[in-house]
This record gives C-alpha cells, sequence and structure tokens, in this order.
C-alpha cells in the first residue's frame, strides 16, 4: 500500500470540510443580507415612523419635584416674589408714593412700572417705557405721583435726564382705567453732570417750612456734584459740591429740608435746603458734617422723621446721628448710636455693607452686601434675619416700600432688592423681638 494515500485522504476530507463551512458561512450571510433589505427594521419594537405612531411616552413631572423647584426658588421664608422680564442688569428701583407702582431701570434701556395689586400675584401688569436709542438708564425716581417719573440715562456723550407724564384721565376716580395711556416725555436736560454718570436719584415731596409741597429731585454724578431738580418743571433749583474726590451717593430727607452725601471720605456733609415765602427753593447751604467715622462711608439713609442719619462705613461701624441740632448756634451733630456691623465671612472679617434701606415705621434696617441681604434691628442693632444668596449675582439697589401692600386678604411692609441676574425680588419684614 502506497503510504501517501492515508495523507492524501486526508487532506481531502480536511478541504471538503473547510469547503464545506466557508458556503455555508457565506449562504446564511446572504440570506441575512437579503432579509435586511426587505425588512430594514428587523425589530418590531422601535417606531420607525414618528409621525404615523404613538410618541414615546413623557416622563410623569412629581409633585415632589415641582415643590423642589419652587423651594430652591423661593429658599428664604421672607421671599415673597420674584419680578421677572428684565433683559439686562436692573440697575435702579423706586416705588411710588402708595407703593401700588414700582419702577425699575434695566440695562436693556427700558424702564418698566410694575403694578403691584397684590405682592403674592403670580404675574404682575406692568408699563415699558422705551427710551431714546443708546440710552442706558441708570436710575429712577418717581415726581409728583405715580403718573410722573423721573430717569437718569447715560450715553457715550453724558447723562440725560428725563420726566416722563402722561395726561390725567378725564373719567370717575371710581372706575378703573381699562388701558393706561403711554407716558411722553415732558421735559428733557442732557450732558447734565458734564458727562459722568448719575449714580443715585432721590426725590420727595418738600413740606418743611413754607415748602409748598412740590417735588424735588436730587441727582448725584459719580464726579463730585449734586444737582436739585423741581419735579414737575424740571428747573434745576440748586447745586452742590461734596469736594470729596468721588461721590457714592446722595439722599434727600423725607421732608425735603436736608441734602446728605456719602462720598470718598469718611466724613458726610449735610446742606439744608432753604425756601422762600413762594414755597420755592431759595438757596442750598452747607449747614453740618458728621464727623466721627474712621474710613469712607459706603451709605446712609434717613429716618423718617427726617431728624436723624444712619450711616455704614469702612470701619466696620454703623452710627445714627442726631441732625435735629441748632447748627445756626454752631450746634454739632450727635451720635445717638454705633452698632458693629454684624455680617462676616467664613474668616470672621467683618463685610462692610453696600447699601441701607430703613422701613416706614423705622424700626428695621435693611442692608446688603453682594448678594447677601440682612434685616437689622434699629433699636438694638442686633440681626433679625439673613438671606446669604438673595439673588444669583450682586444686589444693586434696595427700597423699602413706603406704605402696606395687599397679599391676600392682608397689608403687609414690603422691600424690594434689584440684581444684576436681571431680577427684582419682593421680601417680607422680620418679626421684631418683643421689648
Amino acid at each position: 500500500m502506497d503510504p501517501m494515500l492515508p495523507i492524501v485522504a486526508l487532506s481531502l476530507v480536511l478541504g471538503a470540510i473547510i469547503a464545506f463551512v466557508f458556503f455555508t458561512t457565506y449562504f446564511r450571510k446572504r440570506q441575512s443580507e437579503i432579509r435586511s433589505i426587505a425588512n430594514p427594521n428587523p425589530n418590531p419594537n422601535p417606531n420607525p415612523n414618528p409621525v404615523s405612531s404613538k410618541p414615546p411616552p413623557k416622563k410623569p413631572l412629581s409633585k415632589p419635584h415641582s415643590s423642589d423647584k419652587d423651594h430652591n426658588k423661593r429658599h428664604h421664608p421672607l421671599d415673597l416674589n420674584t419680578l421677572k422680564g428684565h433683559g439686562d442688569a436692573v440697575t435702579g428701583i423706586c416705588f411710588s408714593r402708595d407703593g401700588r407702582n414700582l419702577a425699575t431701570a434695566c440695562a436693556d434701556g427700558v424702564v418698566r412700572v410694575f403694578k403691584l395689586d397684590d405682592a403674592s400675584s403670580k404675574s404682575f401688569k406692568f408699563l415699558r417705557i422705551n427710551l431714546p436709542a443708546g440710552g442706558h438708564p441708570t436710575a429712577v425716581a418717581f415726581s409728583d405721583d405715580a403718573s410722573s417719573i423721573v430717569v437718569a440715562s447715560h450715553t457715550l456723550s453724558g447723562s440725560s435726564l428725563y420726566m416722563y407724564g402722561e395726561e390725567k384721565p378725564k373719567t370717575s376716580e371710581s372706575k378703573p382705567q381699562a388701558k393706561l395711556p403711554l407716558p411722553e416725555i415732558k421735559w428733557e436736560h442732557h450732558k447734565v453732570h458734564d458727562k459722568k454718570a448719575i449714580l443715585t436719584l432721590f426725590g420727595t415731596l418738600a413740606t418743611y417750612g413754607s415748602a409748598d409741597g412740590s417735588s424735588i429731585i436730587a441727582s448725584c454724578s459719580e464726579g463730585t456734584d449734586i444737582i436739585l431738580w423741581h419735579g414737575k418743571t424740571g428747573k434745576s433749583v440748586g447745586h452742590v459740591d461734596t469736594n470729596q474726590l468721588k461721590n457714592t451717593m446722595a439722599a434727600i430727607s423725607p421732608n425735603g429740608r436736608f441734602i446728605a452725601a456719602a462720598a470718598f471720605t469718611a466724613d458726610v456733609k449735610v446742606w439744608e435746603i432753604v425756601y422762600a415765602k413762594d414755597g420755592s427753593v431759595k438757596e442750598v447751604s452747607k449747614v453740618m458734617q458728621l464727623k466721627g467715622h474712621k474710613s469712607a462711608v459706603t451709605w446712609l439713609c434717613f429716618t423718617p422723621d427726617s431728624e436723624q442719619i444712619i450711616t455704614a462705613s469702612k470701619d466696620d461701624s454703623m452710627r445714627i446721628w442726631n441732625i435735629n441740632v441748632r447748627y445756626h448756634l454752631d450746634e454739632d451733630p450727635k451720635t445717638l448710636k454705633v452698632f458693629p456691623i454684624p455680617l462676616h465671612d467664613s474668616t470672621g472679617t467683618t463685610l462692610h455693607y453696600d447699601r441701607l434701606s430703613l422701613s416706614p415705621d423705622g424700626k428695621i434696617l435693611a442692608a446688603t452686601h453682594g448678594s447677601t441681604l440682612q434685616w437689622l434691628c434699629v433699636e438694638t442693632g442686633k440681626v433679625l434675619d439673613t438671606a446669604e444668596k438673595a439673588h444669583d449675582s450682586d444686589i444693586t439697589c434696595i427700597s423699602w416700600a413706603p406704605k402696606t401692600i395687599p397679599m391676600g386678604n392682608e397689608q403687609v411692609l414690603v422691600l424690594a432688592t434689584a440684581s444684576a441676574d436681571k431680577k427684582v425680588k419682593l421680601w417680607a419684614p422680620p418679626s421684631l423681638p418683643f421689648s
């Protein structure tokens, strides 16, 4: 027997096996391809045509998730509501004297006047005032009533002031107007304060002495000058200079008697507005200086009776001053109280206050630093409550409503704060300790 025959036979058998495996695999692959072409979606569950078939079920939004979201939006128990709709940082806010209107100045070039019929409302109606092209509102103040408003605007050519007003409707007071008429510019001034921006606008109705009750407004520039304006006519009725390198802010007392300014130094200068017998402004003269702080005063506010001033300073303290003194007899204003600023960072360093606002009853002082909001007891200087992140960005302005506002079936004091986060928030007051 030839010894090569078994080897040849084995080779033929292996070759046959290999050929059988190859052709079997080939035909199975071809059959798979044919099936794939005939039915490109062999899985019957996926939906090849979303239009003609049922859409996939949406994930249900559970109530706990929704409430958690609301809780995150209102992370503080005193947070009442948020006024939205601003397209950029809110740079100024002001309440009308009845507290029912809140004007906001926004860097998007629009002034909005919100109607506050109920502080807990889910949506607020507002009047939109578009400033002339190129102008960015920096501050806002109501003039004689809720239908007239003064706006400070800044452009590359300098600052402007506009007074927007509307004709009073000739309808009965008992019948509410269906639609508010659009306000028109009643007076305007350009290149006021040279080319410097206006930092603050504070207005009030002059009731002191022989004043005739007219609206007067103080505009404070980032330079050193402050101008006093007659709200209705737009006439400049006074001009003062702090001569302190750079202003921070200036306020006018509620009765229209004093102007006080916080500037670059530790001293606060106070001027008196003198009224003539016919009620007009006769002159504005410097009458006193508040000396006692050891570093720059960052903000100040008057008490409702116009007889005291509260100041906050970078020397880590606040002071309450009595300015109802006989200055004409060289009697100096007196420091009534000194409180340490109770706000600190994680290392224990005191954080100075950027803004102050006193409640209309004179009992609660609201103060801010960055995005933090605090409420203090004026009597003791103690912290009543704190909202560490009241806004998502720095707070730019703060103001109490001069009167209570409806909220459901009750009336509440309301504090408004505005921020670079494009929001304005409404806050309830904290409870005062029992005396």
